[in-house]
């Protein structure tokens, strides 16, 4: 269906483009002698003077300004018509129209009109010209156009024009070697200059050189146009360094919501989505209103933190402001942040709502049910999207077979991955490689997890650290297979030698083992690398107050530290007391072995869920003496996790749930955990 669309597309193209082309040619072909004479003549001063064109290029300019680039082509057919002939102001007009239309044959046939009426000299023509050709990926004609004059001669705005041609086709070593020429041979630059070298900085090895950008701006006063800081503050931000970003944003006198937009989305890039939710509060209290661009930041940073009442209110904003409800872009962003919040009814209704879905929608929603483990819905989805005639991308494969790697669904996961290239022509890549060594791995197919790393993928693709990291996390799974685990870590650590993780996760297998030689020798290795556990973190979002709560392991530096603990004493006696009535066998550690390593202490994840029980327990009896007995006043206690939640903790919970009869949400770094009444939705799976 899309390529039919594409089809419908470009055959409208086609046929809007035909009539002008049509009487362009004709007028080339059959104009009269020495036409490009009548229709540019000089004044008694000398200068250019245009005969009976200039209603025409008044009713061309205004079309333009309101983005009527259709009409502008057909008023261009009425004046060739009536027998006016075109000036060099006619031509910028049509130019531009025909670039934003995509329509290169009227450009080209533009171009060759204006050299026969002796137009192609003028500044703002070529400069038009240089424009069209780079908007159609023409950027080599483009080039001739600009090189007809020397370097020296050339105007600043053909420089500008051809620098942000460059820039846009993504050819930044070009825009650059350009703007050092133009520097040269002493052609001064403006602002627009810099707005179209910025761009080119888009990352941390490109940071040098737009700072060198910056320097160059506030040597030569540009720095107090407005548009010239927000493309410097966006550029600090996609190089990673948003401490420059939010100095500059600091500096800046006057700052329009594009400002505002630049840094908030900046921070979202960059994971810093806590920085985010502070600066929109900053931004309403100032006054600025926030349009589709800031809810879109603001929207993914709720989504990343899990910060349900936030999300809800922009939701609500957005109702509240005309046409923002109805924004496709907005409307996948909410359906995102409400799944990644746990909220998968909501999502769900907001998704089925939507007049048009594409494939980002469908994409979302897929996702959504794939994380929280209910893959049968998820491949539902998937099969119908492709009934409605949307092709799916590798994004969206990778979002079916991950549903389908925790839920298990090892055919339907097969199907899709073999149908991949057979069917849409999409090479699998590292990712979806990922999801069918997981898939098969978790299915206990372990050596068919190696065949396929082995003899599909390599041949084709180097597995990274992602597919070896699977292959290892099956073998703890199914605890049956040693030296398989052995030959994924060795792989494994040779592209990730510095990350804990993997070393931790051979050390359960050893464990689960009873190989204690093992065990030493992965701690020894560790030694020898001087590695350390980075702390796995845990938040909560405090709805009531809109503050973030972060807990590390081990933590004791929360103002509520002493309840916490307390509390979580109480759960731990318990736990002994429900293990001992109904037999629940105490869960295996082996955090003592790496004592010493950054790895001890107790877990983000239960102080969290401790937070969470004394904290909503007070806001339901009044008196913050919860003896973690009672039901609280019944809310959902969501838990966002970084690291994969380990088996000690998801045993913890599960008993909690069923303790305190509370229902818990933990996402992870892999998927949702739903705990209620002493079982988990991923059925131990995980």
């Amino acid at each position: 269906m899309s390529r039919h669309r594409g089809h419908l597309r470009r055959t409208e193209r086609e046929q809007d483009e035909k009539p002008v082309l049509a009487m362009i040619r004709h007028y080339l072909i059959h104009g009269r002698r020495h036409e490009h004479r009548r229709s540019l003549h000089l004044d008694r001063r000398g200068n250019r003077r245009s005969s009976g064109s200039t209603k025409w290029n008044i009713q061309l300019m205004e079309l333009s300004k309101q983005d009527q680039f259709k009409q502008a082509l057909h008023v261009y057919q009425q004046m060739l018509r009536s027998g006016d002939s075109p000036s060099a102001f006619t031509f910028p007009f049509l130019l531009k129209s025909s670039a934003a239309l995509s329509l290169l044959s009227t450009g080209q046939q533009l171009h060759a009109h204006l050299v026969r009426t002796g137009c192609q000299q003028d500044t703002f023509v070529k400069t038009s010209l240089i424009s069209l050709y780079c908007k159609c990926s023409e950027t080599e004609d483009a080039r001739k156009v600009f090189d007809e004059s020397p370097l020296s001669h050339q105007p600043t705005v053909c420089y500008n024009a051809m620098i942000s041609g460059y820039t846009l086709g993504s050819r930044g070593v070009a825009a650059v070697s350009l703007f050092s020429d133009m520097r040269r041979v002493g052609v001064p630059f403006d602002c627009v200059t810099m707005l179209g070298l910025t761009p080119n900085c888009s990352w941390p090895s490109h940071l040098s050189f737009g700072m060198c950008l910056h320097g160059c701006i506030v040597r030569h006063g540009l720095i107090n146009g407005v548009a010239v800081a927000n493309c410097l503050l966006s550029m600090y931000a996609r190089c990673g360094s948003v401490e420059l970003a939010r100095k500059l944003f600091d500096e800046m006198p006057e700052k329009g919501l594009i400002t505002w937009n630049a840094m908030i989305n900046g921070y979202a890039q960059n994971g810093l989505a806590a920085n985010v939710l502070d600066l929109h509060k900053e931004m309403e209290t100032s006054g600025i209103s926030p349009d589709a661009v800031t809810f879109l930041g603001v929207l993914s940073s709720c989504a990343y933190l899990g910060a349900r009442s936030v999300g809800c209110e922009v939701e609500r904003r957005m109702m509240d402001t005309g046409g923002l409800d109805s924004n496709p872009f907005l409307n996948n962003a909410l359906v995102s942040m409400h799944a990644r919040c746990g909220n998968l009814v909501k999502a769900r209704a907001i998704f089925d709502a939507m007049p048009e879905k594409s494939l980002v929608s469908w994409t979302a929603i897929i996702g959504g049910y794939g994380i929280h483990g209910q893959g049968e819905i998820a491949v539902g989805l998937f099969d119908e999207m492709i009934k409605t005639g949307i092709r799916p991308d590798v994004t969206a494969f990778v979002s079916v077979l991950t549903a389908c790697s925790h839920a298990g669904l090892l055919e339907k996961g097969s199907g899709y991955f073999y149908s991949m290239e057979r069917d849409y022509g999409l090479v699998p890549t590292r990712e979806h490689y990922s999801c069918m060594v997981d898939l098969l791995g978790r299915a206990g197919r372990l050596e068919e997890a190696r065949e396929l790393i082995t003899t599909s993928m390599m041949p084709h693709v180097k597995p990274d650290a992602a597919v070896w990291g699977a292959l290892l996390g099956a073998c703890k799974i199914h605890k049956n297979n040693v030296e398989l685990a052995e030959l994924a870590f060795e792989r494994v650590t040779e592209l990730e030698p510095m990350n804990i993780g993997y070393y931790v996760l051979l050390s359960n297998i050893y464990l689960d083992a009873g190989n204690m030689e093992g065990i030493l020798k992965v701690r020894a290795r560790m030694r020898d690398r001087k590695l350390k556990k980075d702390p796995g973190y845990s938040s909560y979002f405090d709805d009531h107050r809109g503050k973030i709560h972060l807990f590390l392991s081990g933590d004791k530096s929360h103002p509520q530290a002493d309840r916490i603990y307390k509390m979580l004493d109480k759960l731990e006696d318990s736990i002994k007391e429900l293990q001992l009535r109904v037999s629940v066998p105490p869960p295996i550690k082996n955090e003592e072995i790496f004592s010493g390593m950054g790895i001890g202490g107790v877990h983000s994840e239960k102080l969290a869920i401790a937070f969470g029980l004394v904290n909503s327990m007070q806001a339901g009896n009044g008196n913050g003496n919860g003896n973690g007995n009672g039901n609280g006043n019944g809310m959902e206690i969501v838990v966002i996790k970084n690291l994969r939640i380990c088996e000690d903790c998801h045993l913890f919970i599960k008993l909690v749930s069923k303790i305190v009869d509370r229902r818990f949400i933990v996402r992870d770094a892999t998927r949702f955990h739903h705990f209620n009444g002493g079982s988990c939705s991923c059925n131990d799976y995980w």
